[in-house]
This record gives structure tokens, C-alpha cells and sequence, in this order.
């Protein structure tokens, strides 16, 4: 196999993004098992407990903007 040799810049965006992706994988897994938690309990009958869970998801989602849109505190705004 010809391995091609980036520049040590590159590696490292490259490595970067790869933790990014693991990261919103992550996320998005944890999302999704929100939502069949929900599904299960609205699905007992519990409409109060799940209204609390989607409650506690969208702190979940308030919490991890930085997954979708990544916080510069550099970049200019506008």
C-alpha cells in the first residue's frame, strides 16, 4: 500500500475532524436512545415522565452546540 505523507498541519485538522465525527456519532447516539426512552414511556402511558425526559434532552441539545457549530471566540461576528 502507498502511504502518502500530509503535511503535520493537515494530520492534525485531520485528526481534528476524526474527533469531531466521534464526537457528533456520540451525540447523535445519544439522541436517538432519548428518543426511544420516550417512545417507551409514552407508550406506558407515563405522558408526565416523558414530557420530563424531552425536557432533559433539550438540555442534552442546548448543552452540546458546540457538536454542531463549534465555538471561536476569534472569528467575527455579523
Amino acid at each position: 500500500m502507498d502511504e502518502t505523507r500530509w503535511p503535520a498541519a493537515a494530520e492534525a485538522e485531520i485528526a481534528r475532524l476524526v474527533r469531531e465525527l466521534e464526537s457528533a456519532e456520540a451525540y447523535e447516539q445519544r439522541l436517538r436512545q432519548i428518543v426511544l426512552d420516550v417512545h417507551d414511556t409514552l407508550a406506558r402511558g407515563d405522558a408526565s415522565r416523558a414530557l420530563s425526559m424531552l425536557n432533559d434532552a433539550l438540555r442534552v441539545i442546548d448543552d452540546q452546540t458546540d457538536v454542531v457549530a463549534p465555538y471561536d471566540a476569534e472569528r467575527p461576528r455579523g
